[in-house]
């Protein structure tokens, strides 16, 4: 619905007994402050052969006043009803381009002014970059000229990017898009007398759904959608816009690789009350490019139907791509257990092709014995075909030969073994200009980037060759260790240049371009500055311990400048985690992360308090393992605690932590995390939770990676829900969280019964609930003011409590 505009305020609950204040909003030390408001460093875009590199600089946050702006919440969608767009983007405010090989920088000209850019995408050739402008009454569409460096306003009509920019390239001169067919004046006015009462009703049909936010809840809002979704496809060349076909809400436009057909989704009504715009009833269209109807595909029912539990899915056609090796073949996947994983069949998904002109059958290519998660097309002998089960956490990848129909299995893994990871093929352009596999050695192997490269002595990311006949890899080249270094683009796979991203503790990230043959010196293409100098000489460590059961444990121990443990004995310490499920202990207990990345700072980071003087363990592990032939949650909450007593004990006996003195945090599922711990032990001073979810019956068909059901099992859901032991928390506890949260499952009304229960009980809780914010919050003021409360909590709870 249409947000109605209030004064921005924060309704904030004392931190007394008393009742509420009504405060202005606050600042947090400068310090603090000064971390949160750094203007990052811009964000890279490099062309396939490294000759141009476009900076794209940010603001780092926007005002509340701008998140004040006009909003309306339908279909799972935030729209700003004024410019038939996304209401809350992160733009773009301006561009720089430079040459790689000079060195040269240039200003691009003609960018509108204030600048608010997004969905950028490099033209075929390269030689031009197109970007949309986000305008408070419309959205427009800008094209930069590489050889003149300027930026020129291409379209007629307003775009509508309400469902995603959907905007692609056809070739060097040609442009699709979308525009609004009416104004937002015509949109539809809410009558004072409804028609009558909003009625749903299910007649014996199975529907479990997800607690999804912002979902279609009268017949006003399935008019708003449909206006504000309906869009017109146009064709943009040289300026002149044509339409195509008629005006439809368009889920998704795609070309074939020969740019002579497009693969169209479009919704259809009726619109769910239960799921989000993406489960609508849709329709799956094969199209000429003037919008003449080819093959209708599928005709697909709203996702309602979707049966819960993970790896089950519709009993429908899903996944319609098309094959990036050839010239317009489509491929889509179906089940062969009627969607549900538990049936015992030998393969659970078959998929299907239809080449151009479509009018022949499909023709199945090959089956699953997991559920398909998609496929890597490469050459007419070589794709690779994941499949995977999220119960089992298990991976297999798979080598296809499109020739012979052959499927020759090349590794399966555990999702979780971080350390058996090979990384991703290297990809390049074919004659399509599609991204595809490309296999080197006169075919034989594969190039394999693992930008993390997980190892027992931290992330060392790799490229290695993949043998296909004796399915190992050869590392080719590593990260040295002392520092964290990932190859972002294989510029030329056969010469072996690469470009990299370089960091240290003490080198801010900057961007390389790295010859593995000629093993010249790497050129610098980049050269950006430390934007956090505060930061200079506070110590970051990878630490190690274990729990009480023997599960190796790691966490990110930040220390303040110029910290001497003689000196200054035992800190106040900051533990802030996001809990885990393992079904592998050994999985658990791998290294994860690098003690060698530079210290980089987001809103939602804790390390802000290692400039207060408290000790901060980031990233403490906290996993949650399959035990004794129970499945992980079952131990839950036995699991939490012995998590944190072993990081507790390790701080301490470290000599850097006061194990009196120890505070608690965590955002989303981390939160859910802090209230439960708070609940179950006495181990913390003070908890801060932000954005979580307290009472699981309120996501009763499963949340994380848990799919039972609570009817399944009601006693699961009690036990761990922090709700349900609300009085037993006594242990100071900050709830913060955004009035407009649109994640599944956290609805704010969690944080405020919880507030109410402790309060009830006569627990100490402060409860501030941020204008405008959303599951991730993006407010200027807000921010400052959520960290000024979290310092003011810590100080008085912590650092300075008895």
């Amino acid at each position: 619905m249409k947000r109605i505009l209030l004064p921005v305020l924060l309704l904030l609950i004392a931190f007394e007994i008393k009742a509420q204040d009504a405060i202005s909003y606050q600042t947090p030390p400068k310090e603090i402050a000064d971390l949160l408001l750094a203007k990052p460093t811009p964000t890279v875009s490099i062309s396939s052969k490294a000759e141009w590199i476009l900076l794209a600089d940010h603001t780092s946050y926007p005002s509340v006043a701008e998140l004040a702006m006009p909003e309306m919440r339908i279909a799972g969608l935030r729209i700003n009803p004024e410019n038939f767009a996304p209401s809350r983007q992160n733009f773009i405010n301006n561009f720089t381009l430079k040459n790689i090989k000079s060195g040269q920088s240039f200003t691009v000209t003609g960018l509108p002014q204030p600048l608010r850019a997004g969905n950028m995408s490099w033209s075929p050739n390269e030689k031009r970059i197109l970007f949309t402008q986000t305008n408070p009454k419309g959205v427009d569409l800008y094209v930069i000229d590489i050889a003149t460096k300027k930026a020129i306003k291409v379209n007629k009509g307003q775009l509508n990017v309400v469902l995603g920019s959907g905007i692609a390239w056809v070739d060097d001169q040609e442009i699709l898009y979308h525009t609004i067919i009416k104004t937002a004046k015509m949109a539809p006015q809410k009558s004072l007398m409804p028609k009558g009462p909003t009625i749903q009703q299910n007649l014996g049909k199975t529907a479990p759904s997800a607690t999804f936010e912002d979902l279609i809840k009268s017949p006003y809002d399935e008019q708003l959608f449909e206006f504000y979704a309906t869009s017109q496809l146009v064709e943009n060349k040289g300026g002149v816009e044509t339409k195509i076909g008629k005006p439809a809400i368009y889920d998704n436009v795609s070309l074939s690789p020969d740019k002579k057909y497009m693969m169209l989704r479009t919704i259809r009504k009726p619109f769910s009350y239960l799921v989000t715009a993406g489960g609508f009833p849709s329709t799956v269209t094969i199209t000429d490019l003037k919008g003449k109807v080819v093959k209708v595909l599928a005709e697909l029912p709203s996702a309602e139907g979707r049966p819960s539990g993970n790896d089950n899915t519709q009993n429908i056609d899903r996944d319609f791509n098309w094959r990036g090796d050839e010239a317009a073949t489509v491929t889509w996947c179906h089940p062969l257990d009627s969607g549900l994983i538990k049936k015992k069949v030998e393969f659970h998904d078959a998929v299907y092709a239809l080449n151009a002109p479509f009018n022949g059958e499909a023709k199945q290519l090959f089956k699953t014995n997991m559920r398909y998660r998609g496929t890597q097309w490469g050459t007419n002998t070589l794709a690779l075909v994941t499949e995977a089960s999220r119960a089992r956490q298990t991976e297999k990848v798979s080598r296809y030969n499109p020739s012979t129909g052959s499927l020759e299995k090349l590794y399966e893994r555990n999702e979780t073994d971080a350390y058996t990871n090979p990384g991703a093929a290297v990809t390049a352009k074919n004659k399509f200009g599609r991204m595809v596999i490309y296999p080197v050695d006169n075919g034989t192997k594969l190039l394999m980037n693992n930008a993390v490269g997980s190892s027992p002595k931290g992330d060392l990311p790799f490229l290695a060759k993949f043998d296909l006949s004796t399915k190992q890899n050869e590392i080719l080249w590593r990260c040295s260790e002392g520092y964290y270094e990932n190859v972002v683009d294989v510029i030329d796979p056969d010469k072996l240049v690469l470009l990299t991203r370089k960091e240290s503790q003490t080198e801010v990230p900057n961007y390389y371009i790295k010859n593995l043959i000629l093993k010249m010196a790497d050129v610098p293409v980049t050269d950006f500055k430390n934007p956090y100098p505060q930061l200079v000489g506070v110590s970051k460590q990878k630490i190690s311990y274990k729990r009480a059961d023997g599960v190796d444990l790691t966490g990110d121990l930040y220390l303040p400048k110029g910290y001497n443990k003689a000196k200054d004995g035992p800190l106040p310490v900051l533990i802030w985690a996001y809990p885990r499920e393992f079904n592998s202990a050994a999985d658990a207990a791998q290294i994860r992360g690098s003690q060698n990345r530079f210290i980089t700072i987001s809103w939602a980071s804790p390390i802000f308090w290692v400039t207060q003087g408290y000790a901060i363990l980031d990233n403490a592990e906290m996993p949650i393992v399959a035990k004794d032939g129970k499945r992980p949650n079952d131990t839950f909450v036995e699991q939490l605690k012995m998590n944190a007593e072993a990081a507790i004990n390790k701080l301490a006996d470290m000599g850097v932590g006061d194990r009196n003195r120890v505070a608690v945090g965590g955002h989303s599922y981390g939160a859910f995390m802090t209230a439960n711990l708070l609940a179950h032990t006495n181990l913390f001073k003070a908890g801060i939770a932000r954005s979580g979810a307290y009472n699981r019956t309120l996501t009763p068909f499963g949340f994380q990676n848990e799919d039972r059901t609570y009817w399944d099992d009601p006693k699961l859901y009690y036990d761990m829900s922090p709700f349900s032991f609300a009085d037993k928390i006594k242990t100071p506890i900050l709830l913060i969280h955004g009035d407009a949260d649109d994640n599944s499952g956290t609805f704010p009304i969690n944080s405020e019964r919880l507030f109410a229960a402790i309060k009830g009980y006569g627990g100490t809780v402060r409860f501030v609930f941020l204008p405008y914010e959303a599951h991730s919050y993006r407010g200027k003021e807000n921010l400052l003011h959520m960290l000024w409360e979290m310092n003011q909590w810590l100080d008085k709870y912590v650092k300075n409590g008895k």
